[in-house]
């Protein structure tokens, strides 16, 4: 009974701890400003974060999607090549990746003379904001994804198939409600990487100004007042999707 009472002491006092960054939202920075120095840079940044980050995860989903299910299902010494390969874009440091994307997609090489020729501007631009969350979040969704997919027990994908159905009916009648939430999770997780990206996107696209770099922005122009209103939209738009969907994970598992 003791232990138990200080196990739970311990963890609350390590919760309040890895928590307390939270109570900065408390305070005192004198009285908030929505814009900081540029009007209407709040909600332009709000625009730009949601609408961009919704059409590179889109992307990501179409394209990571299949490849999950072939890492969870492939069996061979390929795969591992193949998984490695997934892991160098999670390992790879933002800025890094910031600096191989410009150098990548710019004019001195092939792709990016073809990109400029097409008109596509390889930086600064919602072209450029897109691809880098895209490279930022595609592998954490693959990775994830690929867990969720594995633990569908594959003998089911396997009646199913003996059952006379093709294999893209099998995944949308079998894997998928059985992976749905672990999928969701992916997503989530993929959303956060994304829509918090700044090491890689303020090479890449300072602009247009999502909401990490305007916070940047605002911090440098008009101080902590400037910053406030969009932090919290920010953390709004971050936090709830993956914390919702774990306390589903663990309500469904209790």
């Amino acid at each position: 009974m003791r232990s138990n009472w200080m196990n739970r002491l311990a963890m609350a006092a390590f919760t309040i701890a890895l928590l307390y960054p939270l109570a900065g939202l408390g305070a005192p920075v004198g009285r908030w400003r929505w814009d900081g120095g540029i009007p209407g840079s709040t909600a332009s940044a709000v625009r730009v974060s949601l609408a961009l980050t919704a059409l590179a995860i889109a992307i990501v989903i179409v394209a990571g999607t299949p490849v999950a299910w072939y890492l969870a299902r492939r069996a061979g010494r390929d795969r591992v090549v193949w998984e490695a390969a997934v892991l160098i874009s999670v390992l790879t440091p933002p800025l890094a990746l910031g600096l191989l994307l410009s150098l990548a997609y710019g004019p001195a090489t092939v792709i990016g003379r073809l990109l400029i020729r097409l008109g596509v501007p390889a930086s600064n631009s919602a072209a450029a904001f897109v691809a880098t969350q895209v490279y930022a979040s595609a592998g954490y969704y693959i990775v994830a994804a690929r867990a969720a997919i594995a633990a569908v027990p594959r003998e089911l994908e396997q009646t199913a198939a003996l059952l006379g159905l093709a294999p893209a009916a099998v995944f949308r009648r079998v894997t998928f409600p059985l992976a749905r939430l672990g999928l969701a999770a992916a997503v989530s997780i993929a959303w956060v990487r994304a829509l918090g990206e700044f090491g890689a996107v303020i090479v890449t696209a300072y602009y247009p100004a999502g909401m990490p770099v305007q916070i940047w922005i605002n911090l440098q122009t008009a101080g902590m007042p400037a910053v406030m209103p969009l932090l919290i939209i920010f953390l709004l738009t971050a936090l709830p999707l993956p914390w919702l969907i774990h306390l589903l994970a663990q309500a469904r598992d209790a």
